[in-house]
């Protein structure tokens, strides 16, 4: 009779817990005495982990045993802090802490040297650490929406860098070390704090968009036009009065755009003077024909 009263006891309890909050996925494979290792994934190219959107608002001890993840997302939680076991992860290719608490990243990141790509987006950063500059073969790098003013001058080194999102920081000037960074295809700058462009931008010879909407930016540099590669160039919400006269070495922008998503010269919403506006709505060619015109 005991045993049967025990059993029953143990169902009403299971049936509890079933019906309770259900358990991150992790935390249900732990107590269920699973290996960490059953979280993984493994794909066609990367050994993966995702904890994205868990609640967390620290990292478990269980993942610095891992060291063979390759892609490891902790998006959308509530992390205020990454420890300095994270450069245990040593073989990460991709990493993902875009949308928690951060304030800083440890030092320890620097030991992450085969890392390529790199989110910590959305987040709480006021600066990042000089040792991220180890991660030679870094690719593609966000730190927007963060409260970033500058950078550390190491950056130099990150030559692999071809991708670099720094929108929606609080930047007032393009930090020097950006402009040693010749493999950059891609820079955003939008929604900071710029008032100018240096002339050392023509050394970003592969740029393909730069963007530098949303600034108080007053007038674009002439070096900028030898950017031949350019097939976007964003600045709208500025402050330009006037347009370089060798814009029109810029051949690869298709046209004046208008949707933030479409290629080519967006220069809306700046107090441009006459008779820049009515030659605008005529389309790029009317433009760069009257800049040639100007200049001749």
């Amino acid at each position: 009779m005991g045993t049967e009263n025990s059993k029953d006891e143990r169902r009403r309890s299971m049936g509890f817990l079933r019906k309770g909050p259900k358990l991150p996925a992790w935390e249900d494979a732990l107590l269920a005495g699973k290996e960490p290792k059953s979280l993984l994934k493994r794909g066609l190219r990367y050994v993966s982990l995702s904890l994205i959107m868990k609640g967390m608002t620290s990292t478990p001890d269980f993942l610095w045993g891992l060291p063979e993840v390759q892609k490891l997302n902790l998006s959308h939680n509530q992390l205020m802090v990454i420890p300095p076991s994270l450069g245990k992860l040593d073989r990460l290719v991709v990493l993902n802490l875009g949308g928690n608490c951060l304030k800083c990243l440890p030092k320890e990141i620097g030991l992450l040297r085969n890392l390529k790509i790199l989110f910590v987006n959305m987040n709480c950063l006021t600066e990042v650490p000089a040792e991220l500059s180890l991660c030679r073969k870094l690719e593609v790098l966000s730190l927007s929406h963060n409260n970033i003013s500058q950078l550390p001058l190491s950056f130099t080194d990150l030559t692999s860098l071809r991708k670099l999102n720094l929108s929606n920081n609080r930047f007032v000037q393009i930090p020097l070390c950006i402009y040693a960074l010749r493999s950059l295809d891609f820079l955003h700058l939008g929604s900071n704090r710029l008032e100018n462009i240096a002339e050392s931008i023509q050394y970003l010879v592969n740029l393909q968009i730069f963007i530098v909407e949303n600034n108080n930016i007053r007038t674009l540099p002439r070096s900028l036009c030898f950017l031949t590669t350019l097939e976007l160039l964003n600045a709208d919400y500025n402050t330009i009065q006037t347009l370089p006269d060798d814009l029109y070495l810029l051949h690869r922008l298709p046209r004046i755009a208008w949707n933030p998503m479409d290629k080519g010269l967006h220069i809306a919403h700046n107090p441009l003077s006459r008779p820049l506006p009515e030659v605008i709505e005529g389309g790029l060619d009317v433009l760069f024909n009257y800049l040639k015109e100007k200049k001749e």
